[in-house]
């Protein structure tokens, strides 16, 4: 009796597991701030080719009437010290290359941080991305396709550290806790997200867009010595963890393979309806998620007509969202399986709904109240708020259904996930070259379709009991 309540209860805030969701928020934090660092500097860095001609001293004195900033000759110094003619195109490729670098090893990091350790293959990452962050000021002065390869590496470094979490979690997280933890180190992105929108350009204007790339590049430099320092792949082999979490962990995790694998069936996994089921919801989610995170400071400069300024700080708003709902999220969900509320597959299928069916409502009305600047801008928050309770459903789920191959599968969903991103992106661009009002329209009323159609395959196909061929038995028999 005293077994199965110590298998039920366990130390929580205050414990190791608690502690690594924290960093593991960090190093989410850290990564995505590096990712759209770029996209925050460019302004300033391509500047002058935006403006009418002029040399690079008088190109921001339109910039400084509009923000009314009194510190003219101060941001005339940091934006012109330089500055690149690259057109809209050559942007275009230097934005997408990192996306094309995640793409290469989502997959086969996965399955080697099965194989070697998730702890080294994420720290790996993030240092290179940091390292490489840091030096993308001095590769902007070499020339262009310096630039695009370093992006193209620091997404192929980004890819090894955003699959690698999966398999820390797959040893960490109890079943009851995992949509807390994992949604605590989620959060992180989105919490990045507004941080670098809110502050990038604040740095850039006071200190130059070099020190963009400079501080959050030394700033991932730091969450590594954070990272190799205190994480470990397991628990059993943490020096740090008191008995009774490690124990409390070991004991809820009882049920699930912990041997190494050596083979991933590829040709069952193929043929699972319930993988297929969570690969859609990825495409899905991303969708609409990365045509908010895109075009998000169009949008609001196009439709609602503000400053640079206030566009900037109502960008970074439904980011705030998106984390507070993330961990808000998990939080309720763990409550609702916790005290058996609900079972599993509900509270997964549940949150999967709410996160693509609320989204979709707020996205089909945006073009019914673009005359009110108040709704215009609770749906916006709304939209990746709402979205982001899939945190709490498909998006982790892959630890229900095969947890010994949840790195792995991770890399795929979410290859899924950046191949909707990148075809939503191009659709959204030719739509709203078209026309800008029927071109939004069209556009919010596609991603809602997307999303209905990934809501009704995983209500149809998702399931969260361990596959067959994700059994230990299955694979020790070969």
């Amino acid at each position: 009796m005293d077994k199965k309540t110590s298998s039920r209860k366990g130390p929580e805030f205050c414990s190791l597991r608690y502690g690594l969701a924290l960093i593991m928020h960090f190093s989410n934090f850290t990564m995505i701030t590096q990712r759209v660092s770029l996209s925050i500097a460019i302004i300033a860095m391509v500047n002058s080719t935006q403006q009418h001609g002029l040399p690079n001293a008088s190109t921001e004195g339109p910039l400084v009437d509009t923000l009314n900033n009194p510190s003219r000759s101060m941001k005339e110094f940091n934006t012109g010290a330089s500055v690149y003619e690259w057109s809209p195109e050559t942007q275009g490729i230097i934005f997408s290359s990192i996306s094309y670098g995640i793409i290469v090893t989502l997959i086969p990091s996965g399955y080697l941080a099965g194989i070697f350790g998730a702890k080294q293959m994420l720290g790996a990452g993030l240092l290179i991305s940091s390292l490489l962050t840091l030096f993308t000021p001095l590769a902007a002065d070499f020339g262009v396709i310096l630039v695009i390869v370093i992006r193209t590496i620091q997404g192929m470094a980004q890819g090894m550290a955003w699959t690698g979490q999966f398999t820390i979690w797959a040893k960490w997280a109890p079943p009851l806790e995992r949509s807390k933890l994992t949604s605590i180190a989620g959060s992180g992105a989105a919490f990045g997200s507004f941080i670098i929108l809110c502050v990038g350009g604040l740095i850039s204007q006071a200190l130059g867009w070099p020190f963009i790339f400079y501080i959050f590049g030394s700033i991932g430099c730091v969450c590594c010595l954070l990272w190799f320092t205190v994480i470990y792949d397991d628990p059993m082999h943490h020096p740090c963890i008191s008995v009774q979490e490690k124990d409390y962990i070991v004991a809820s995790l009882a049920q699930q393979s912990s041997s190494p694998r050596r083979s991933v069936p590829i040709k069952a996994m193929v043929r699972c309806l319930p993988l297929w089921a969570i690969f859609t919801g990825f495409f899905s989610h991303f969708w609409l998620c990365t045509i908010i995170i895109t075009y998000l400071p169009t949008y609001i400069s196009s439709v609602l007509h503000v400053n640079i300024r206030d566009s900037g700080v109502l960008s970074s708003l439904p980011f705030i969202a998106a984390s507070s709902c993330t961990i808000l999220g998990g939080q309720l969900a763990d409550f609702l399986l916790s005290r058996n509320l609900l079972r599993l597959i509900t509270v997964r299928k549940l949150f999967s709904s709410l996160g693509l069916l609320l989204p979709s409502l707020c996205a089909v009305a945006l073009p019914f109240v673009a005359s009110s600047y108040v709704t215009t801008i609770i749906l916006l928050i709304l939209i990746p708020g709402t979205s982001n309770l899939c945190d709490s459903g498909f998006i982790i789920n892959t630890l229900d259904v095969a947890p010994r191959y949840a790195s792995f599968l991770m890399g795929i969903s979410r290859g899924f996930g950046l191949i909707a991103g990148i075809i939503s992106s191009t659709a959204t661009g030719f739509l709203i070259s078209q026309d800008s009002v029927s071109g939004w329209r069209n556009v919010f009323f596609l991603s809602a379709a997307v999303n209905m159609f990934g809501m009704f395959f995983y209500i149809t196909f998702g399931q969260v009991e361990i596959q067959d061929w994700a059994r230990e038995k299955t694979l020790t028999r070969l």
